[in-house]
């Protein structure tokens, strides 16, 4: 059990059936966290670096937020899946769940080849 309250406890105990895979696990605890106000890690890193963007904004009114952080979410999602795929384009878009053409195209010009 991690010593810092704000760690993720991968040690969850979870009653699972034996035909879940563990992404299906992995969603139903992200779900059940989400309904117990907890949030994921991901969730409260999201919600942390929102409150720092406000208050840099100091009472501007933002604009297009949406695309913003969406934006910024995928382009560190992409770069850290192909890095774990270690560049194999094909492995990465099956582990986001897009097709390779999809990836490519989102894929800075000197990751395409």
């Amino acid at each position: 059990m991690p010593n810092n309250p704000n760690e993720e406890n991968t040690d969850v105990n979870v009653a699972t059936s034996a035909t879940e895979t563990p992404s299906e696990q992995s969603e139903k605890t992200m779900t059940e966290q989400s309904q117990n106000n907890e949030g994921t890690a991901i969730q409260r890193c999201v919600q942390d670096e929102l409150a720092r963007y406000f208050e840099m904004l100091d009472g501007q009114a933002p604009r297009e937020l949406h695309r913003l952080v969406m934006g910024q979410v995928e382009s560190a999602l992409i770069a850290y899946v192909m890095e774990e795929c270690r560049g194999n384009q094909s492995r990465a878009a099956q582990w986001l769940g897009i097709s390779r053409g999809t990836l490519r195209g989102k894929l800075p010009e000197t990751n395409r080849s």
